[in-house]
C-alpha cells in the first residue's frame, strides 16, 4: 500500500490558502470602491465625472465576465485567477503612481480603470470555478466551502468599509489604491502557491484533455454556455431572480436608503449602521451555513433566506417606521443573506458539468450583474416620478414576487443537497457528461 509523500500539500492547506486570498481580495476591492471616487471627486471636484469613472469600471467587468468563460475553460481557473491578479496589481498601481509624477490624465484615469474592471471579470469568476477543486483538495461538502467563502467574503466587506474611510484620510486615497494593488499581487502567490490546478479525468493523456477544453471555436463555447443556462429551467429562474434582486439591492443602498435617511433627519452614521448591522448578521450566518449547509433542505433555506431579507426593508422605510425598526429588520434580513450564497453555489457547482463550469458560472454571473449598474439610476427615476413611499412599496412588491419566482419556474425541478459527499465531489460524475446535450437534471 502506497503512502502520501510528505512533501504532499496538506488537505486543509489549500481551502486557508483560499480563504485569506478571499480576504484579502474583499478587502482590497472593497477599499478601491470608496477610494477610486473619492480620489476622482477629490482630484476633480466633479460628480459627473465620478460616476463617469464608475460606470468605466462597471461595464467592462460584466462584459468580461460574461466573455471570459470559455477562457476559464480551456487555460483552467487557477491560470486565469493568477495572470489577472498579477496584472491588476501593475494596472491598479499605476494610478497613484502616474498622480503622484503628476502625468494622470482623466482620459488616462478612465483607461486604467476600465482594464482593471476587465480584468476583475474573468478573475473573480476565476476563483469561483475553483471551488470545486478546492472541495475536493480539501475533502470538504461544496456546501461548507461556499458558506466559508461567504463567510470570508461578507467579513472582509465589514472590516474593510469600517476602517476604509481611516484608512483614505490616513494615508490618501491616492496611496490607498497602492494597498489595492498589493493585495492583487498577494491573491496571485497564494493561488500559484496553494490551490491545486485543474485535475485531468483518470487515463486522459495531455493531448486528450487539451482536445477536450478547446473542441469547438470560442463562440461556440461561449454560446454553449449560454445553451445550457437557457435549457436549465431552475438555474435560469434564478439569474433572472438574481439579477432582479440586484438591482433592487444597489436601489436600496445607493439612493433609497440615504434618501430616507435624509428624510429623516438622521446623519450619514445611521445611513453606516443599518449597513453595518446586515453585515455583521450576514457574516455570522454565513459561518453558520458553512456548518450546517449540507444538512439543511436548500430550497425551503433558500426561499425563506430571501424572503426575510428581501422586502421587509422596503416596507418598513415604507410605513415610516422608526430607526430602530429598520435596525431590527436589517439584522434579521442579514441572518437570511447569510444563508443564500452558500447554497446557490453548491446548486450551481452540482448542476454544472465540470467542463463547462468556467463558461456557464462566469455568463451566469455577469447575467446577475446587469442590474447592479442600474439600481441607483432606476431608484432615482422612482423616487422623482411617483414619491419615496410608493417607490419603496413598489420594490417590495417586485422583490417578493422575484423571491417566488423559482418556486414557479423551477417546480418539480431538483435542488440537490444532502446527497452522498463522494458524489457531490466526484469530477468522474461531470467530467463525463455529453455537454451538448445537457440535461437540466444535475
Amino acid at each position: 500500500m502506497s503512502t502520501p509523500q510528505a512533501t504532499s500539500t496538506p488537505y486543509r492547506a489549500p481551502l486557508i490558502a483560499f480563504l485569506i486570498a478571499n480576504v484579502v481580495s474583499v478587502c482590497g476591492t472593497r477599499v478601491s470602491t470608496i477610494a477610486i471616487p473619492w480620489f476622482v471627486l477629490m482630484s476633480t471636484g466633479s460628480p459627473v465625472k465620478t460616476g463617469i469613472v464608475a460606470l468605466a469600471e462597471m461595464l467592462p467587468l460584466v462584459l468580461s465576465k460574461a466573455l471570459g468563460g470559455p477562457l476559464i475553460d480551456r487555460i483552467g481557473p487557477k491560470r486565469v485567477s493568477v495572470t489577472t491578479d498579477t496584472a491588476s496589481l501593475v494596472v491598479v498601481a499605476l494610478i497613484p503612481l502616474l498622480h503622484h509624477l503628476e502625468a494622470l490624465s482623466f482620459p488616462a484615469l478612465l483607461g486604467l480603470v476600465a482594464v482593471a474592471g476587465a480584468l476583475r471579470g474573468p478573475g473573480d469568476a476565476a476563483k469561483g470555478t475553483l471551488i470545486p477543486d478546492i472541495a475536493e483538495a480539501a475533502r470538504t461538502p461544496l456546501e461548507r466551502v461556499t458558506g466559508l467563502e461567504s463567510t470570508t467574503e461578507r467579513l472582509a466587506g465589514f472590516i474593510a468599509f469600517a476602517v476604509a474611510g481611516a484608512l483614505i484620510a490616513l494615508v490618501g486615497e491616492a496611496n490607498a489604491l497602492l494597498i489595492d494593488a498589493v493585495s492583487f499581487g498577494f491573491c496571485a502567490l497564494l493561488i500559484q502557491r496553494w490551490i491545486p490546478g485543474r485535475k485531468r479525468p483518470a487515463g486522459a493523456t495531455s493531448e486528450a484533455a487539451e482536445e477536450q477544453s478547446s473542441e469547438g471555436s470560442y463562440l461556440e463555447r461561449l454560446h454553449e454556455g449560454w445553451r445550457f443556462i437557457r435549457g436549465d429551467k431552475l438555474l435560469f429562474s434564478l439569474i433572472v431572480m438574481i439579477a432582479v434582486t440586484n438591482l433592487l439591492d444597489a436601489a436600496f443602498s445607493v439612493v433609497l436608503l440615504p434618501v430616507w435617511i435624509r428624510d429623516h433627519d438622521y446623519g450619514p452614521e445611521h445611513f453606516s449602521l443599518a449597513l453595518a448591522v446586515f453585515s455583521l448578521f450576514a457574516t455570522v450566518f454565513a459561518l453558520v451555513a458553512a456548518a450546517i449547509g449540507d444538512k439543511v433542505p436548500r430550497k425551503l433555506v433558500f426561499t425563506a433566506a430571501f424572503l426575510i431579507c428581501g422586502a421587509p426593508r422596503f416596507l418598513v422605510m415604507a410605513f415610516d417606521s422608526p430607526l430602530w425598526a429598520l435596525l431590527v429588520v436589517c439584522a434579521v434580513g442579514g441572518i437570511g443573506a447569510g444563508f443564500i450564497n452558500p447554497v446557490l453555489g453548491a446548486l450551481f457547482i452540482e448542476r454544472i458539468p465540470r467542463p463547462l463550469l468556467g463558461r456557464v458560472n462566469s455568463l451566469g454571473d455577469a447575467l446577475a450583474w446587469t442590474g447592479v449598474p442600474l439600481g441607483g439610476v432606476v431608484a432615482g427615476a422612482a423616487i422623482a416620478g411617483i414619491g419615496m413611499a410608493p417607490a419603496l412599496l413598489a420594490a417590495a412588491a417586485i422583490y417578493f414576487v422575484a423571491t417566488t419566482s423559482p418556486l414557479l419556474f423551477g417546480r418539480g425541478e431538483n435542488w440537490g443537497g444532502r446527497q452522498p459527499r463522494r458524489s457531490r465531489l466526484d469530477p468522474s460524475e461531470t467530467a463525463d457528461r455529453p455537454v451538448a446535450t445537457a440535461s437540466s437534471q444535475p
